[in-house]
């Protein structure tokens, strides 16, 4: 385990309860482990780049010249990392992912037609959908032969043989901490293909890969998963720009492309203009940072592989390939009257989780708990659960 003192290690709960954050206030008096962002500074080249635009006073409608940059920087990182050749007007842009899947839903599939969503999921993939008036199709991943959790296939294939038209793709998977194989991504391709569906493919996390794994883009498994697909990526995770809003819905279908042109505008209409002058800083020069905050995450891992064998017991934890995210199976405990786990531990060990039935139905008696936190605040909240946890075991 790497135990070298870091530069985060020095920032406090109350240095980021100063901050202000949603994830610091909500619940005052506890330790947050409940929204996906990460609680250290910004990379330099992004602060400098929005300090240059402080001082300008750039704080107008997104200038085309500015948005036209953020294409072509999009563009040049998804090739340098990721060996994806896409042109820079294939990308539109877009205040975050949730606002692409939006756009998605009410221009690109039949209205009312239902959604295939691999659970358990990102929360908003299963609010937001009903809300625009799409009924959800859960499908609970599967346990593979090595305990890996691997999508269902041929249930998915099932429903859409009927009236669903989309899968709601989420690559790095959140909050499973997947990153799928290309022999993974290409079953799915062929499923989606011989049914005539579509893929939304969340690929936000995508920077945030660790060891051996290696993010693959979902459009690029074939031909066909490019023309049945439709790709939102962000600098908002790996760089914490999540307040920005900012992101990058990238069009590789022909027929996409045609039925989207019209709306470009109204699609790019979301972005803001500090988000897209912080996210062109994240792509061209926010590598080096990147690296040390993935090295910094890969010592969290480390605490968190420790502390869940020797104190977490049952709790299936299973170390992430990509993201910052962590999931625990935390029903071997006695929740007594609360509602959940996450209701449990936010009483009595003053800690906010995300209830993992938020999740989908796969979720319940679940934890999913965001390990971006620097290391001395992350192990006190690991310290607060275990005798909860070992109580009851």
């Amino acid at each position: 385990m790497n135990t070298d003192s870091h530069p985060f290690d020095a920032i406090t709960p109350e240095n980021l309860v100063e901050r202000g954050s949603w994830k610091w206030t909500r619940f005052p008096g506890t330790l947050p482990g409940f929204v996906a962002e990460m609680d250290f500074p910004l990379a330099k080249p992004i602060t400098e780049a929005l300090s240059t635009s402080f001082d300008l006073q750039r704080f107008g409608y997104l200038p085309q010249p500015v948005a036209e940059e953020l294409k072509e920087a999009t563009a040049d990182y998804v090739s340098r990392t990721h060996s994806w050749a896409i042109e820079p007007e294939q990308v539109y842009l877009s205040g975050d992912v949730l606002q692409a899947y939006e756009v998605v839903l009410r221009q690109l599939i039949t209205p009312g037609s239902p959604i295939i969503v691999p659970t358990p999921a990102y929360m908003p993939f299963l609010t937001l959908t009903t809300a625009l008036g799409h009924p959800v199709i859960e499908v609970p991943m599967l346990d593979g032969p090595d305990g890996r959790p691997e999508m269902d296939l041929p249930t998915i294939a099932d429903h859409l043989a009927g009236e669903a038209e989309l899968v709601v793709l989420c690559n790095p998977h959140n909050p499973l901490g997947l990153v799928y194989h290309h022999d993974e991504l290409e079953a799915l391709a062929t499923v989606v293909d011989d049914a005539g569906g579509m893929v939304f493919s969340d690929e936000i996390h995508a920077p945030l890969v660790f060891g051996n794994h290696r993010h693959i883009p979902y459009a690029t498994v074939s031909d066909q998963a490019a023309q049945h697909s439709i790709t939102a990526i962000s600098a908002s995770k790996a760089w914490n720009l999540p307040g920005l809003k900012c992101s990058q819905l990238v069009v590789t279908s022909d027929r996409h492309k045609e039925l989207l042109a019209p709306l470009s505008f109204i699609v790019s209409h979301g972005a803001s203009t500090p988000g897209v002058v912080a996210s062109i800083a994240a792509y061209r020069d926010g590598g080096p940072w990147l690296e040390d905050v993935k090295s910094y995450l890969s010592g969290n891992f480390d605490v968190l592989d420790d502390f869940a064998t020797n104190h977490l017991p049952g709790s299936g934890y299973r170390r992430p390939e990509g993201t910052y995210i962590t999931w625990f199976d935390a029903r071997s405990i006695d929740i007594g009257t609360a509602d959940s786990p996450a209701d449990y531990l936010r009483e009595h060990a003053g800690v906010s989780l995300t209830d993992g039935a938020l999740c989908g139905e796969a979720g319940k008696g679940h934890l999913r708990l965001i390990a971006a936190t620097p290391r001395p605040i992350l192990m006190e909240l690991l310290e607060r659960i275990a005798p909860h946890w070992v109580r009851h075991n």
